[in-house]
């Protein structure tokens, strides 16, 4: 399918550029340049009008979002309303199922990637989470990029890139030898049987000695990220006794309460037995010429751990698409819910410097700053789908703040898509009700760089 090569949106009063950087005032001179010319090409607009989700007939609502430019005058952009992915499409392949606190799920970033990228294109994504964008990307035949400021999220993605066999995995367990006496803290035992707990300090200790030494390798790697996704969680699939879905650990202090009130003591967990039927299920799908094609879109990938605003490993003009969604104010506490997994990682999550904003002007203070580093690495005719949601109860949206950080650095709104969905299982666990909280809709801006 043919890249869209061209802007499309409504300003209701054109903005001055004076006060503009001379990227702002280069893009509205290509905007203007270009809207007498718009008809003649099809469009990414076009496909998301005649969507039409299969055996459910949905169609595509059309409506604007409201915002306005850096130096205040009016904007409406075009904004799109479906079901553009559901639980009803072909589910994501199972290398995806690893759990992460506000993590959209794989569907959306194929959703971009499927129609704004060919094989061979670079995709990329600044606040990468759990990775769920660069897999996507390399499972797709496109080259993986990610960064993330928390150390977590390369432990998290890189491992998938390299799938091991289950036989790998198998063998490289049973050497590792998880009966060594190592301190343990105490306070975990309201999460871990003694025994289980014996064989996690284990297990960190090897890991932690692997990786001093220089010599963990892919096995390693993939042995972490399986640990470090069943620590907790509220089945016989984990470490742990009963608490919390694996995506957060509550505190010490609120499992002691979770413990009492359902008069329950941590039963003994096998930890080899725990990572290999996880693995397994995580490579399913995953057979020989998969893993080759990963492989070699691995070899390219940029991973980083650092600030979105400054990856300078990544060269100019050299991503054609990028799919992210980032920290929505202080909503998500990622430290208080990564605790566990930062100490079973040796990081301290106090040393993680994540955007947590107590208010949208300094959130789009940083995010400003995140998308002239994104106009960078951006090809012409690049584009960015920029995935935000609406907060404080839907009194905050978020899509109609970032539009104007775009705008500074000289990237084009094309659109606005709203995806709007049925419960979800992590929705009814929490007793939210649908749509509500931005819980269930994804809202995304969509910028492109002007030039082809």
């Amino acid at each position: 399918m043919a890249k869209p090569n061209h802007l499309e949106f409504e300003f209701v009063a054109e903005p001055s550029s004076r006060g503009e950087t001379p990227e702002a005032r280069e893009a509205f001179a290509e905007w203007r340049r270009e809207t007498g010319r718009l008809a003649s090409f099809p469009s990414f607009e076009q496909q998301l009008k005649d969507f039409r989700e299969a055996g459910v007939g949905l169609e595509t609502r059309i409506d604007v979002t409201r915002t306005h430019s850096i130096e205040g005058a009016s904007l409406e952009i075009s904004t799109y309303i479906n079901e553009f992915w559901t639980a009803r499409q072909r589910q994501a392949n199972s290398l995806q199922e690893i759990s992460y606190r506000a993590c959209f799920k794989p569907q959306l970033p194929r959703f971009f990637i499927e129609r704004l990228t060919v094989p061979g294109d670079w995709v990329y994504d600044p606040f990468m989470g759990r990775g769920t964008t660069p897999l996507e990307a390399a499972l797709l035949g496109r080259v993986p990029l990610g960064c993330d400021i928390n150390p977590l999220s390369v432990l998290m993605t890189k491992p998938r890139l390299h799938p091991p066999a289950q036989s790998e995995v198998a063998q490289r367990l049973a050497s590792i030898d998880l009966a060594v006496s190592e301190p343990a803290p105490e306070d975990l035992l309201v999460f871990f049987h003694p025994d289980t707990l014996r064989e996690i300090v284990a297990l960190r200790a090897y890991f932690l000695r692997r990786q001093e030494s220089g010599q963990i390798d892919r096995l390693d790697e993939w042995i972490w990220l399986v640990a470090l996704n069943r620590l907790t969680g509220h089945s016989k699939g984990f470490f742990s006794v009963y608490t919390l879905p694996p995506n957060q650990a509550v505190s010490v202090k609120s499992q002691r309460r979770i413990n009492e009130k359902r008069g329950q003591v941590p039963d003994r967990r096998d930890v080899r037995a725990v990572i290999l039927k996880k693995s397994r299920q995580l490579l399913s799908e995953c057979d020989e010429s998969l893993r080759a094609g990963l492989e070699r879109l691995a070899n390219r990938a940029i991973l980083l751990t650092g600030p979105a605003e400054f990856t300078p490993r990544i060269p100019s003009s050299s991503v054609s698409l990028v799919v992210t969604s980032p920290p929505f104010l202080d909503i998500v506490q990622y430290e208080q819910d990564n605790w566990l997994r930062c100490w079973f990682s040796g990081i301290d999550p106090k040393s993680v410097p994540i955007t947590m904003s107590s208010n949208v002007a300094d959130w789009a203070g940083v995010m400003t700053k995140v998308f002239h580093e994104l106009g960078r690495v951006l090809k012409p005719g690049g584009h960015v789908a920029f995935e935000v949601g609406e907060v404080r109860k839907g009194t905050i949206k978020l899509e109609e703040a970032v539009i104007p950080c775009g705008l500074s650095a000289g990237l084009m709104p094309r659109l606005v898509m709203i995806n709007d969905q049925e419960f979800t299982k992590t929705a009814n666990c929490w007793g939210v009700g649908n749509n509500s909280k931005g819980t269930n809709t994804n809202r995304i801006v969509v910028f492109q760089k002007s030039g082809a």
